[in-house]
């Protein structure tokens, strides 16, 4: 079974190889003290800590191997500063058609998307609409709320 390709930006990859060090080298080595510790109590069956501790730690150990199969799928896409046409790793600025507020994104992959810092994924119905698209092209994205036309300002 081959992976599909994720796509991150270097800040992108960057940061979930911090977090993965994280969680091998720090967090992970502090539950293992902490099961050790409850164990260490005896009877399992009724041992709070213990049951928690292994709870977070299936998670902590699901978000791990998560984050090892990301960073192996991974493809670097790096801005090269071409401001022609949107693609992965741009900041874009779109306005919705009769606002007078503008909007800026960056396109990134599904696993760095996150939409409170501004960085939306190419799958999103905005990020798929205005791949491959220039500055002044208006573009016309369906939302849950309806189909809303953005016209695209600037590209960084």
């Amino acid at each position: 079974m081959s992976e599909e390709k994720t796509y991150l930006t270097p800040e992108g990859k960057a940061d979930l190889e911090r977090e993965l060090a994280d969680l091998v080298n720090v967090r992970r080595p502090q539950l293992a003290i902490r099961l050790k510790e409850a164990v260490a109590m005896g009877d399992l069956k009724e041992n709070a800590d213990y049951h928690d501790t292994k709870e977070q730690m299936g998670l902590m150990d699901g978000r791990i191997h998560r984050l090892q199969s990301i960073l192996r799928a991974a493809e670097v896409i790096d801005n090269d500063g071409s401001t022609d046409e949107v693609g992965i790793g741009s900041t874009v600025t779109i306005r919705e058609v009769g606002s007078d507020s503008d909007e800026t994104y960056t396109i990134v992959g599904p696993a760095e998307a996150n939409p409170r810092e501004g960085k939306i994924s190419q799958k999103s119905p905005i990020g798929a609409a205005l791949l491959g698209k220039k500055k002044g092209r208006k573009v016309k994205v369906e939302t849950p709320e309806g189909i809303i036309t953005f016209e695209i300002r600037k590209i960084k």
